[in-house]
């Protein structure tokens, strides 16, 4: 895993590179050094996980082939789009919520040179993947593909992103607003397809397949996505901040998390006043009120239960594709959350 890593990371290197290059623009010394730094600080500093999987999902398309040179720079490039991606939304999202850090390092725009000037590094970002595509993939069968796949999961994501701002508008809180399906369709939209649907898709089309013959894939990867955000709401309360790396704050926040959603199903009238009462507070008072009430409620138990279940669907879904390689390839993703601490 590694040295897979140490490749993806020197294939970011030259593309880069390309981009600083990029025959497009007149580069001046200044420019070349702004983007060089934005891209440096915004794109490899995440998990990467988005990008190793289009690099993991081919491999297993491929049956246990060994890859060529070319096969691996190409996937590798693939994978890097979506961490572009990534940081573009990431950039946008900061500005949007007024965010102070972000992995673990203050904010692109809280940086005192940067500022809103963010606001355009994120178009940059954005527009630095149809250049990486170009320069790749213009001669591939696929190429027409792969940049409606980006245009359209970009439209899906940020369609996600306007249903949660409209719908935490402050002001206009109002937690009845929040049920299930709400909370199904903002996940679906603003993470499944981006961080799940994604990085397989990029790896079918490199294998040659069309996207419109794995409907299923895609479902059973939004499926996988909407439990994968779950997790992230049980452990924004319950996990470990020191194992997750960040305290939880979407109590606070009043988000539709999947706890309060649970919260409303179960509680009765006088847990229900307290919970409106208190929830989307700053106050730590507030917050360790609404604690308290989610194990009055057994929300651990809760989650445990949905876990299982969860898990079981997955397993059953994935088990009735009848490729044995796509299964490996949902299969692998399944393994790398399931029961996650972090």
């Amino acid at each position: 895993m590694a040295d897979l890593k140490s490749t993806f990371l020197k294939v970011y290197s030259v593309l880069k590179s390309e981009l600083l290059e990029d025959p497009a623009f007149e580069w001046t010394d200044d420019s070349r050094q702004w983007v060089e730094r934005m891209l440096d600080y915004n794109v490899p500093g995440g998990k990467l996980n988005r990008g190793l999987s289009v690099i993991d999902s081919y491999k297993l398309l491929k049956e246990g082939k060994e890859l060529t040179e070319e096969e691996i720079f190409l996937a590798s490039s693939l994978g890097w789009c979506i961490e572009w991606l990534q940081a573009y939304f990431l950039v946008l999202d900061d500005i949007m919520d007024n965010s102070h850090t972000r992995r673990g390092q203050p904010c692109w725009f809280r940086l005192p040179k940067v500022g809103l000037i963010a606001a355009n590094d994120g178009i940059i970002l954005r527009n630095h993947i149809p250049r990486i595509l170009r320069k790749h993939f213009r001669n591939k069968p696929y190429y027409v593909d792969l940049l409606d796949l980006f245009n359209e999961v970009e439209f899906q994501t940020a369609s996600g992103q306007m249903i949660d701002l409209i719908t935490t508008i402050e002001g206009e809180k109002d937690l009845s607003k929040y049920t299930l399906s709400l909370h199904r369709r903002i996940v679906q939209y603003k993470t499944a397809y981006y961080s799940f649907y994604l990085s397989v898709a990029c790896a079918l089309l490199m294998s040659g397949e069309q996207l419109d013959n794995h409907i299923d894939v895609k479902n059973i990867l939004v499926d996988m996505g909407i439990y994968f955000q779950v997790q992230d709401d049980y452990l924004d309360c319950f996990g470990d901040p020191e194992t997750i790396g960040k305290i939880g704050t979407d109590i606070e926040d009043f988000k539709c998390s999947w706890l309060v959603v649970k919260a409303l199903e179960l509680c009765n009238e006088e847990q229900k006043k307290a919970l409106h009462e208190n929830y989307g507070k700053p106050d730590l008072a507030n917050v360790a009120k609404v604690k308290a009430l989610y194990k009055e409620l057994d929300l651990q138990g809760v989650f445990a239960e949905y876990e299982s279940k969860s898990y079981e669907k997955l397993v059953t879904s994935i088990e009735a594709h009848p490729s044995k390689a796509v299964q490996a390839v949902l299969k692998s993703f399944l393994g790398k959350i399931y029961k996650r601490q972090k």
